[in-house]
């Protein structure tokens, strides 16, 4: 049977979509994504090189008139500086603090990640539970607003809270109650830590999670009221199962953060106070009061090194497990 004349076969239609020409549609879309393309290269793949310095003795040096590359740091990194194996790694392990840097790092990192993950969906549920769609819009502003508050300025908040001629001290004399010098107390600053981590992201965090509800089938929630079903039997039979691969593919990206910390709110809120070294000290303060005291830029190298592939290493591993377990929610 032959297809009626002037009308364009499947295999036509093919044939003219694998055409350059066709691709013309798809031009927004690729011009969108040019911005973060370029930011990747710049940012990511053309410093790939310097990983190198993790391995040398890194010293600035002053190449001769006549060689043909005259960048003092190119100079440097490729051809002046020997190589020094994996020298460079031992300052992580070879100080007595390692083991207390390593926890801190790690065990931060897991508290903000599950109290993260427990606010962050909380959050957006509210929210979008929430009828009144000008007052949600609202409540999650301010909610997100601590995101782009820099640590340095909440550290000054702090301050003002926490000092011995702050607040919460001036309220305990006027009290006749006991004043307490936080910035001497170790024993506080893990709650100020977990505390100062909630306000800042959860706002933030809980953003893919509110854009993944709104895309849900409200007749599936129609239905589960129909027969009975509560707003907490709800979420636990359609909302949660439907958040699970957002969930999953977030932690799986968040555990591949897992040696690195956040360096501005770790350095910045305890003010310098060196007292609190035991609660405050992770890889990336470590490795930039070894900088400032005067070591190697192959140190700083080599932690960087060290974070990223563990990190690299651990996002594989978990995804591989999940992938085994479910492989719809997997990564890759």
């Amino acid at each position: 049977m032959h297809m009626a004349k002037g009308k364009p076969s499947t295999a036509d239609l093919r044939k003219h979509h694998a055409l350059p020409g066709g691709h013309k549609r798809q031009l927004a879309f690729l011009m969108m994504l040019l911005p973060g393309i370029a930011f990747l290269i710049c940012f990511s793949y053309l410093p790939m090189p310097g990983i190198i310095m993790a391995f040398k003795n890194y010293r600035l040096a002053i190449p001769p008139k006549d060689f043909w590359i005259q960048n003092r740091f190119i100079y440097s990194v490729f051809v002046q500086n020997p190589w020094v194996g994996l020298t460079n790694f031992k300052f992580l392990t070879a100080t007595p603090d390692g083991a207390m840097i390593l926890r801190n790092t790690v065990g931060y990192n897991l508290l903000f990640m599950v109290t993260g993950l427990v606010l962050s969906v909380g959050l957006a549920v509210v929210i979008h539970e929430l009828r009144n769609r000008r007052a949600a819009k609202v409540y999650h502003t301010i909610l997100f607003l601590p995101y782009f508050i820099s640590w340095i300025v909440v550290s000054y908040a702090l301050y003002a809270l926490i000092s011995t001629t702050g607040m919460f001290n001036q309220i305990a004399r006027a009290t006749n109650s006991a004043t307490i010098n936080y910035y001497t107390k170790v024993q506080y600053w893990p709650y100020i830590f977990w505390i100062a981590n909630i306000w800042k992201y959860t706002g933030n965090g809980s953003i893919i999670y509110l854009a993944t509800l709104t895309g849900f089938d409200q007749d599936l929630y129609e239905a589960a009221a129909i027969d009975g079903a509560g707003k907490w039997r709800q979420f636990w039979t359609i909302t949660l199962p439907q958040l699970m691969p957002t969930i999953v593919l977030l932690q799986i990206l968040a555990i591949g953060r897992f040696f690195n910390s956040d360096f501005d709110m770790f350095f910045s809120l305890p003010n310098g106070s060196g007292i609190l070294r035991n609660a405050t000290n992770t890889i990336d303060v470590y490795v930039y009061h070894a900088l400032s005291g005067g070591s190697q830029m192959g140190y700083a190298a080599a932690g960087a090194f060290f974070q990223s592939t563990v990190g690299f290493i651990l996002v594989l591993t978990t995804n591989m497990i999940v992938r085994r377990v479910e492989p719809d929610m997997s990564l890759f």
